[in-house]
């Protein structure tokens, strides 16, 4: 799109349909002739990705606003309406700590209310996972909560949950679009009723902290008494909820991150509120040292990651990494199940094509499939979803620090895993372990597998080129060796195909089309390549593996492995 075309888009933001404050905002970029922002506004529309439609804030169509939340909100809409034509549709709506989403979800809101549907509004910030809930114990056809999870301060987003309490999959979503693209801006209908908006809070609170603790907690647990915690919620919507789930799970040793326990959109003592980065769990590990904890527990915003750290051999506070979590409470709900008489063969646990094998390899020891979906939770959903009344769900989850536990939610639910953390730990302590030492013994029983993940920022229209780029050339020219061992399987989610670089043989993958590759060599090094569908980067995700013969090995084992993953990297020129 040349910039004559971008001026045209742009100029039709200064007249109406579009308010005051939004016409002056685009003038005012059009007067300064700034070619650069105008460009990064309107080259494209905002699109959904893995997780919904996110991006920075501001006036535009590639921005997020009132006009681009309302349209996809008056899409949204008439899809309900053709779909469940006799119904009297309902909708929940949630909204987290960031800047204008209280005022977005009003919109949002509004909007719904003028097409003649009912809102179930919660009366302040909650819990991603919350909403997910709400939808189902609200009875209500569709969920939307405006977030944008971790990202910076500037960024904020809109994820749509479709009737099961699940983030929409194909082909809602491609419907959605079709009745969003066919839209006008003028076609929003922005004059709410309020006689159709039901605010709600603590009714729903409690339901889903009883739900979260019958999902979460275990009778045989003990040990709950002595195990000390220390809890931060970033600033975000976990304080809401997080606190009084531990106490009414049994948790009364809690420490709280106070200098971060008031939400706030600016993300005043951290450089990024996602608990991924160890700079963003500073604090409460500082508090852990202070009192003396156990385990420390951090969420982020949207209270749907979380993030671990615990004593290691040493005693010192060790972060555990989201494949390490996922192990961890994989193992321990496969033991709870099996201890309960409950395996039968008809159970199953959910994991993602770029997370660790070695979910694959616990599950299959305790006789339960492991079903392997793309990255995004909606995919895990789904699986809930495909599989109910034939299977049940155990738990699963991501690298990316989600995971759930039980079908009662249907995306990752940093509350109910924080209350699972807390049983692992208390549990191993009350036995005279711990749960790093539960984590070693896995890598004995299992080998010793090792992740990373790499991400490479490439930002703007230049950027998006050059991650297109990189995904071609590494189509074109296979990697055909990693550290010497030959690449075996060559994964191309976008073409559905799997090569055996070594036969030639080519057969199909199941599951949906995604812009994902990942290399296989003969000795199960793993990487994968997945441009983000939320975020201007490019992620390099590495999987190494080695036999732990012995615990006392372990620190040993990992210098290993953290060595070969370095040298993958440079090999790669990452």
């Amino acid at each position: 799109m040349n910039h004559k075309q971008i001026l045209a888009k742009a100029k039709k933001w200064t007249q109406a349909p579009f308010d005051e404050s939004t016409q002056k905002e685009i003038q005012q970029l059009i007067d300064a002739n700034d070619i650069k922002e105008l460009n990064e506004r309107f080259y494209k529309n905002l699109e959904f990705g893995t997780g919904g439609m996110r991006g920075i804030m501001g006036a535009g169509v590639n921005r997020i606003n009132k006009y681009t939340l309302g349209k996809n909100t008056q899409g949204l809409s008439n899809y309900l309406k053709k779909a469940f034509p006799k119904k009297k549709l309902k909708v929940v709506i949630a909204f987290d700590c960031r800047h204008n989403s209280k005022e977005f979800a009003q919109e949002v809101a509004n909007v719904f209310t003028a097409n003649g549907i009912k809102v179930y509004l919660f009366e302040d910030l909650r819990p991603t996972p919350e909403l997910s809930f709400a939808v189902r114990h609200l009875g209500c056809d569709v969920g939307i909560v405006l977030t944008a999870s971790h990202n910076p301060p500037e960024y904020n987003g809109y994820k749509v949950y479709f009737n099961d309490g699940a983030q929409i999959v194909p082909p809602q979503d491609g419907d959605i679009i079709k009745e969003i693209n066919a839209l006008d801006f003028k076609d929003i209908k922005f004059d709410g009723n309020k006689k159709l908006v039901e605010v709600i809070g603590k009714k729903v609170d409690n339901a889903f902290i009883q739900a979260s603790v019958a999902n979460g907690t275990f009778p045989s647990t003990k040990g709950r008494n002595n195990l000390k915690i220390v809890f931060t919620s970033l600033h975000g919507t976990s304080i809401t909820i997080i606190p009084d789930a531990l106490k009414a799970g049994g948790y009364k040793d809690v420490h709280i991150v106070e200098e971060q326990r008031v939400p706030d959109g600016d993300f005043p003592t951290v450089a990024s509120p996602n608990p991924e980065e160890p700079a963003a769990l500073k604090m409460a590990l500082d508090l852990a040292e202070k009192v003396k904890a156990d385990i420390v527990i951090g969420t982020d915003p949207d209270s749907d990651r979380i993030g671990i750290a615990v004593r290691d051999s040493d005693q010192k506070m060790k972060l555990l990494n989201g494949n390490q979590t996922m192990v961890l409470m994989t193992d321990f709900l496969l033991k709870k199940w099996k201890e309960a008489g409950k395996l039968n063969g008809k159970q199953f646990v959910g994991s993602t094509i770029v997370s660790t094998p070695l979910v694959n390899d616990i599950a299959a020891a305790y006789g339960v499939e492991t079903k392997v979906g793309l990255t995004g939770f909606k995919w895990i959903a789904k699986m809930i979803r495909d599989a109910e009344g034939k299977q049940e769900f155990i738990g699963g989850g991501e690298e990316s620090f989600g995971y759930l536990v039980g079908d009662f939610v249907r995306d990752k639910d940093a509350v109910t895993a924080s209350l699972l953390a807390c049983e692992i730990a208390a549990s191993a302590k009350a036995s005279g372990s711990s749960m790093y030492e539960e984590l070693l013994q896995i890598y004995v029983d299992h080998k010793f597998y090792k992740e990373h993940l790499i991400s490479v920022v490439k930002k703007g229209i230049t950027g998006a080129a050059e991650i297109k780029q990189m995904m071609a050339d590494m189509r074109k020219k296979p990697i055909t060796k990693i550290l010497g061992d030959k690449v075996e399987y060559l994964y191309d989610y976008q073409s559905s195909v799997c090569t055996n670089l070594l036969t030639g043989k080519k057969t199909k993958i199941s599951v949906p089309k995604s812009n994902v590759l990942i290399y296989q060599t003969e000795h199960g090094i793993r990487v994968a390549a997945r441009p983000s569908g939320t975020e201007p980067k490019i992620k390099f995700y590495f999987s190494v593996r080695q036999p732990l013969a012995q615990k006392a090995d372990a620190k040993y084992v990992e210098v290993i492995l953290d060595g070969m993953i370095q040298l993958i990297i440079d090999e790669l020129k990452l």
